[in-house]
């Protein structure tokens, strides 16, 4: 269990959910930042543990039932899809309905729709979240090596902008837990692609020993946000390593396979919910609210 006590040590400034909501899925199963949680801004949003994992009802490539998990309201849809390292950006600028399927692969999420939570999933990359509170636009980035090196979160950011008229300036971004420089250890080929990208990028790469080094995924995110024009004071991180916290994270490196992923998202807050959802979504998954058609956009990049 995630204990506020562990909480207080390891994260300043984030929040562990407690006191499970009865009949819901247990909220300290899930850690928030205060940017994204306080009351009356716009959004709900969680980084989830492997507990949460074990709990949640996830179809890929289909929209799923949101959940109430400790203070966030019901939501009409939760949309993962397959993540496949790459840059593609997928904007749902339309509602979702039960039938929709999105059967291709895409690393970040956009949306500006009420109701739909855009998540990735997570087991020693990145999640990142970002808000456009000026412009009511949310995302959710899956960000490992490669996608940080093909600057994946700069692209999200950029179509951010020519689409819904973003400026970095405006945005707030969070970074989740993932593999931390104190354990993740890469080798020639990464460390060459990463130093490609110049010296601050090379910052994030801690001790080198000959051909390894250990490289801080989360701060290359960070600097890459500021790049951009993002304000430093607007990036917050959880400073948990998937890797050495064995109780809270599933890890592809510690397990040496994929057992679990960690469920990321985020969403806005319509001004009126349109679906008071049942305690367990998994035990009510056809509670569907009837919406219109949508039409969603999938951007293609070049990297």
């Amino acid at each position: 269990m995630f204990r506020p006590s562990f909480e207080n040590r390891l994260i300043k400034g984030i929040r562990a959910m407690s006191s499970p909501t009865r009949g819901s899925i247990a909220a300290d199963t899930v850690i928030t930042i205060p940017a994204f949680a306080a009351r009356g801004s716009g959004v709900q949003h969680f980084f989830g543990t492997r507990r949460l994992s074990e709990e949640l009802c996830l179809e890929i490539g289909a929209p799923s039932p949101v959940p109430r998990v400790g203070d966030l309201v019901a939501s009409s849809w939760l949309l993962s899809v397959k993540q496949v390292h790459g840059t593609d950006v997928l904007i749902a600028d339309r509602p979702v309905m039960e039938n929709d399927r999105f059967s291709a692969g895409w690393d970040a999420l956009v949306t500006d729709q009420p109701g739909i939570m855009v998540a990735v999933r997570t087991a020693d990359c990145v999640p990142v979240l970002m808000h456009d509170p000026q412009r009511s636009v949310v995302a959710a980035v899956h960000a490992g090596w490669r996608g940080a090196v093909a600057n994946i979160v700069e692209k999200t950011i950029a179509i951010m902008g020519a689409r819904f008229g973003t400026r970095p300036e405006h945005l707030r971004i969070g970074i989740g837990p993932s593999a931390g420089g104190c354990c993740y250890e890469v080798d020639g080929p990464v460390l060459e692609a990463i130093d490609r990208l110049g010296p601050h990028a090379a910052q994030a790469v801690g001790e080198r020993r000959g051909s390894k080094g250990y490289l801080d995924l989360k701060r290359l995110i960070r600097q890459q946000a500021l790049a951009v024009g993002v304000k430093s004071e607007a990036v917050f991180s959880v400073n948990l390593c998937t890797i050495c916290q064995e109780p809270l994270f599933f890890s592809y490196r510690r397990e040496g396979r994929v057992v679990g992923t960690m469920v990321s998202a985020i969403g806005l807050v319509s001004g009126q919910e349109t679906l008071d959802r049942a305690s367990d979504a998994c035990q009510s998954p056809r509670a569907f609210v009837t919406i219109n058609r949508p039409m969603m956009d999938a951007h293609r990049s070049g990297g």
